[in-house]
């Protein structure tokens, strides 16, 4: 028996690291619950509080993070205070002799004037503490294999929106000798070291013309080192040996590959927070009906949730169809673990929009496909264009064209649903977060076809999120416009569900966190007024404290049980 708080009382691993020597591994589970040590025939054990684990070069200690403090925890568990930063530390990077961090002057205050506040990267040694780069705002770091030099990324503001839009990249020495390399490729993320002949840099970067047009890797020399692959890359992690792996968003499945001679494993399912140290390789990886664990060497290594085990699960399929226009396209099926079709049938398109529904064990807080299936919903999780896993073209299709096509490659995969007696055409409902609620938005807008919609911290009107939300340039690069180009019609006005209000027939519930900063609350807000004028039948809910991702216990039990019972409702 499948509850709510089995659900949200687990917790997830992130921050894997293994160890120089390829021993161990270590990883913090969120939230809140420390960092926690695992190896081969080896029962995890808990090491520390904190979080953002990183191993000292000699694979005998692990610093941790803990609220404004950096401290050594032994594998014993001794632990020590390194130092401690009123403004929080951002990052860390342990050394032969002594740490990095990237850190801010000072924590804001309550009078918060806008303007650059950079985060600086700064090194504690033996000479106490110093900054080596302070010029633009730091977001990472990362040293030559060996114990060279120093790749630093920057941003020019600390803000998301103009900082990730202009990247730079620079060479510092740990005598704080800098060579600055210019720009980088706007959404420049993840710096590594390469060799090829001599030793440079590569990252992952945004595709152009867009924002929107999926990952590639690039090297500061060579320039894209991953054109026209028909595939993603969304991590890329350095290796002693100067050839990085990358991490490849493949469909519904994942592969790990060195950069350069090629495929290491490919996975049916995700696999995520990749780390290798000393020959080994761990990872986060999850399949169907295999909840997401740490695996070192192909073995696992934590058991978070032990209970699926002795829970029949919906039955999970691989869907393969082409869209209206002869595009081919992927997605996922679960059906309820018992009775015949056809069913109702929840559609829960994914955030983004360059995101993915993989192969994997489709179970959260929020809207997912197993906690519906088991309520009696057929659950359909669609990838149409704009996602991640199919290549740069895929992902473009939807700059400045939101819920168009991508819109319609979903409506192809229900009526496909429905044909073949899997879907109750009567019975439809739809459910969405972020990305996902602006297309369940969207759904209702434009068609009647829906008995009951969901839209979680979702994207109603583009024009005002590029001037109230973190990303305004990209969001603009999905609507098509920012509304200061000049007087209008504006392209966001035709891409914004706020427009089609008045068509709006079905049922919808609207949840959103209070402190959302990606999406502002004032999205749903306009949605709600604007239904309520129209004498719409809805429901508004709003999460004191909650951002875009919501972290509160209670809270995430709500929404579990509230869309379990809107759907009861209404299907």
């Amino acid at each position: 028996m499948l509850t709510a708080e089995m659900i949200v009382d687990a917790f997830d691993a992130a921050a894997v690291r293994v160890s120089p020597d390829g021993r161990w591994v270590a990883y913090e589970l969120r939230p809140a619950g420390g960092v926690w040590l695992a190896g081969v025939g080896v029962a995890p054990r808990k090491l520390s509080d904190g979080g953002n684990p990183r191993w000292a070069p000699d694979s005998r200690s692990v610093y941790v993070v803990s609220e404004t403090s950096l401290h050594r925890v032994e594998l014993s568990g001794a632990a020590s205070v390194v130092l401690s930063w009123d403004a929080g530390i951002d990052d860390h990077l342990p050394l032969a002799d002594g740490v990095l961090f990237i850190a801010a002057d000072a924590p804001p205050g309550d009078i918060d004037v806008r303007g650059p506040r950079p985060s600086r990267l700064r090194i504690a040694d033996a000479r106490g503490i110093r900054v080596l780069y302070g010029n633009r705002h730091v977001d990472a770091v990362t040293q030559q294999p060996g114990g060279g030099p120093l790749a630093v990324l920057t941003w020019s503001s600390h803000e998301i929106d103009p900082g990730r839009l202009e990247p730079e990249l620079h060479i510092v020495d740990l005598n704080g000798g800098v060579q600055d390399l210019g720009p980088a490729v706007v959404g420049a993320h993840s710096p590594v070291w390469r060799k090829a002949g001599t030793w440079r840099i590569a990252y992952l970067a945004s595709t152009p013309p867009s924002l929107q047009s999926g990952a590639a890797v690039y090297d500061v020399v060579d320039g894209n080192l991953t054109e026209g692959m028909a595939a993603c890359p969304f991590e890329l992690v350095q290796a002693e040996d100067g050839d990085p792996i990358m991490v490849v968003a493949e469909g519904l499945d994942t592969s790990v590959q060195r950069l350069s001679t090629g495929l290491v494993s490919r996975s049916t399912g995700l696999v995520k927070e990749v780390s290798i140290g000393g020959g080994s390789l761990a990872a986060v990886v999850s399949t169907a009906y295999e909840p997401p664990d740490v695996h070192l060497n192909g073995v696992r290594v934590t058991d978070l949730r032990p209970w699926t085990r002795d829970i029949t699960w919906g039955t999970q399929t691989r869907l393969s169809y082409q869209a209206s226009d002869g595009l081919e396209l992927d997605g996922l099926l679960i059906l309820p673990p018992t009775g015949d079709g056809p069913f109702p049938l929840v559609t829960l398109p994914h955030g983004g929009p360059y995101d993915r529904n993989a192969d994997r064990f489709a179970l959260h807080w929020f809207p997912s496909g197993q906690w519906l299936a088991l309520a009696g919903y057929a659950v359909f999780l669609p990838n149409p264009r704009g996602g991640m896993g199919h290549g740069h073209e895929f992902a473009f299709a939807v700059s400045s064209a939101v819920g168009q096509e991508e819109w319609t490659d979903i409506l192809t995969g229900i009526d496909l649903l429905i044909a073949d007696g899997v879907a109750d055409a009567q019975r439809l409902g739809i459910a969405g977060w972020s990305h996902g609620g602006f297309l369940a938005a969207w759904a209702v807008g434009h068609t009647d076809r829906f008995a009951a919609a969901l839209m979680g911290a979702g994207v109603t009107d583009w024009g005002m999120l590029v001037g109230s939300g973190e990303e305004g340039r990209y969001e603009a690069a999905l609507g098509g416009s920012t509304g200061w180009e000049g007087v209008g019609p504006h392209r966001h006005d035709e891409l914004s569900p706020i427009s089609y209000a008045s068509s709006v027939r079905t049922p919808v519930l609207i949840l959103h966190g209070a402190e959302d900063t990606n999406v502002p609350l004032a999205q749903s807000e306009y949605f709600h007024r604007a239904l309520r004028h129209y004498g719409v039948e809805h429901e508004f809910v709003v999460y004191a404290r909650e951002g875009h991702s919501f972290v509160e216990r209670a809270h995430r039990l709500d929404v579990l049980h509230r869309t379990r019972a809107w759907f009861a409702r209404w299907l």
